[in-house]
């Protein structure tokens, strides 16, 4: 059971001072206040209760918007990557180049994966932003250089150190597809050039920055693909991640592959990401009895100075309640309604509890109900209820049918914007399961198996050499697939009549892009088969400079920029690639050219000829 300990109240007041970005924080509350305007004009459209109303209502009064643009503190941050988190062995190569004369020698790297994660049909790149700030900081330093003298064979060269001491990325280029992109087992996703020792050094830094990004984000996106489109999805894994910095690597790539709140309040101050959070069951259990509610009143939220005996005020509600609903009174857990009052009290805008510690039918539901409509008889408007346990879909109908009830009954419309949200060891499975049941789940809250990616743990990034001085270079395995295709390249993105990509086409850097509207031929990648004919109705290049010359070309973009971007891509992907289950496999494919090579090297090898040109 993952039990989230924050709480839905606002922590921007605080934030506020930190801000390095009020306009941007502006706008946010801007488009939300808009977006209840709509919800109040669709209210007057549609049956009270409506989910829609809900779940916009929670954008407005539970998630707590972080001020920071998140670009100056996020960078503050991720610059910290050190240089010496990499593998011994980069060193140790990167001397035996130095000895050799070859450190200088440029070199061409290509990083990609070689199948798409849970079993598929597409991915998520990400952890792009991540790398380009690793590389403009890319430096050692003096203790970097001390502790290397302490690790490496004692017959390493001391003049190598000082060479240490120089580098950096000022010579290194990088091509990209844009962090957020969809993308495809095979397709190189990076290209990395640059002087032979320095570009190997990166690699294992590169690999550990966007293996996990990529693989947390493309599950957080098959999670929204689950969930559907309206429902909201809570990440609330720090607790169940692989330390600190899987936390909020989790929090910020959860985010941008589709979740739309946090409970890691690192996360929303960083990356500005939405932060809210319920109530823990702890919280609950440490009352249990009214004499511990202090203070015992409230001032009505027009700002009445008299202040009311709001346990009293709830008593009253909790008899009414208990007569409407046939409940006995003497069922309700005292220490329950204690814990609701209690914090009622000190958020009355903000109170949503979670009512499973005891018992959601007889005391839970209750209690919340007669606490809710003593907000609500104060001019309060209650949030709603967590559920954490039992059968989440007829529990989450049962709860909205006394809201209706106490709605109707007590001529109370503020009951029919009340919220549930479901916990309760949320997986990909199970979501999808509740999916297709009748529910009234608003939220869900999902941890460890988003953040830890249980179904698979690793997406298995590799970063191959391609090319050495202009030349194409391949690694041929024992294993064919993990056989690298050589050469540097360009990568195209081939679309159909319907604006939706089909096949993403390997080719030579050297040859010419493909035309729109123009047949080629190609030869899909993994694939017994010959040759086939396409005609693509456009044509995208996927890669782009984004780091020249020690300098980052691209802008990097907020999470919520790049979440945009996101949602944007994943609408293009025909519905066959996004199936959860038995997805059609995306073709990938390499160009006659590129073939012709491929074979050219495959043949030399049979026959040990080493290949130049």
């Amino acid at each position: 059971m993952c039990v989230c300990t924050h709480t839905f109240y606002s922590i921007s007041a605080k934030a506020e001072r930190f801000s390095l970005g009020r306009r941007a924080h502006a706008h946010a509350h801007a488009s939300l206040d808009r977006l209840w305007d709509v919800t109040l004009c669709e209210r007057s459209r549609t049956r009270q209760g409506d989910s829609k109303c809900r779940t916009l209502q929670l954008l407005k009064n539970m998630a707590a918007t972080s001020t920071n643009t998140c670009q100056p503190t996020e960078r503050s941050f991720r610059d910290r990557v050190p240089p010496l988190l990499t593998d011994l062995y980069q060193f140790t190569m990167a001397y035996a180049y130095w000895r050799a004369g070859r450190d200088q020698e440029t070199a061409v790297f290509e990083l990609f994966f070689r199948e798409n994660p849970f079993g598929g049909a597409f991915t998520l790149f990400a952890g792009l932003n991540d790398c380009l700030r690793f590389l403009r900081s890319f430096r050692f330093g003096e203790d970097d250089v001390e502790f290397l003298r302490s690790v490496m064979p004692p017959t390493t060269d001391p003049a190598f150190f000082q060479v240490l001491l120089q580098l950096d990325c000022s010579k290194v280029t990088v091509r990209s597809v844009p962090e957020g992109s969809v993308v495809f087992a095979r397709v190189p996703l990076m290209e990395v050039e640059g002087p032979l020792a320095v570009v190997q050094l990166v690699e294992t830094s590169l690999l550990c920055l966007v293996n996990y990004a990529s693989l947390v984000c493309s599950n957080a996106a098959r999670f929204r693909v689950a969930a559907g489109p309206e429902r909201k999805l809570l990440e609330m894994g720090l607790r169940r991640a692989q330390g600190p910095d899987g936390g909020l690597t989790a929090s910020r790539y959860t985010y941008i592959g589709g979740f739309d709140l946090t409970s890691n309040v690192q996360a929303g101050f960083l990356f500005g990401i939405p932060v809210t959070g319920t109530m823990a069951h702890s919280y609950v259990t440490s009352f249990t009895c009214l004499e511990e509610v202090w203070p015992q009143t409230l001032v009505a939220a027009n700002g009445d100075s008299d202040p009311v005996d709001f346990i009293a005020l709830t008593k009253g509600w909790l008899i009414r309640a208990c007569e409407l609903l046939r409940v006995e009174s003497r069922r309700i857990h005292e220490g329950e309604l204690a814990a609701f009052l209690s914090y009622a009290i000190a958020y009355p805008q903000n109170f949503l509890s979670v009512i499973d510690s005891y018992s959601v039918g007889c005391s839970g539901l209750l209690n919340f109900c007669a606490v809710a409509l003593a907000l609500c008889e104060l001019g309060y408007r209650p949030v709603g209820v967590r559920l954490d346990s039992g059968d989440l879909c007829s529990l989450s109908v049962d709860v909205r049918q006394v809201f209706r009830r106490c709605s109707e009954h007590f001529s109370v419309p503020a009951f029919d914007s009340l919220i549930i949200v479901g916990t309760n060891n949320i997986s990909e499975k199970s979501l999808t399961e509740l999916s297709l049941k009748e529910n009234q789940i608003d939220v869900v809250g999902v941890g460890t198996h988003l953040v830890t990616c249980t179904t698979q743990p690793s997406l298995g990034c590799v970063y191959k050499l391609v090319e050495v001085r202009g030349r194409p270079r391949m690694k041929i395995s024992e294993d064919p697939e993990k056989s690298t295709v050589p050469g540097r390249k360009q990568v195209y993105r081939l679309m159909d009549t319907d604006g939706r990509p089909f096949l993403d086409l390997l080719c030579l850097a050297v040859e010419a892009p493909p035309e729109p509207g123009v047949p080629l031929s190609c030869f899909p990648l993994c694939s017994d088969r010959s040759s086939v004919s396409v005609t693509p109705a456009q044509v995208h290049r996927l890669r782009q400079e984004v780091f020249v010359d020690g300098q980052v070309t691209a802008r990097l973009c907020s999470a919520t920029e790049t979440r945009t971007e996101v949602q944007t891509a994943l609408k293009t992907l025909h519905p066959r690639h996004q199936r959860l289950q038995e997805p059609d496999s995306y073709t990938v494919a390499l160009s006659p050219t590129l073939q012709e090579l491929l074979t050219e090297f495959h043949t030399a090898n049979c026959n040990n000829v080493l290949i130049g040109n």
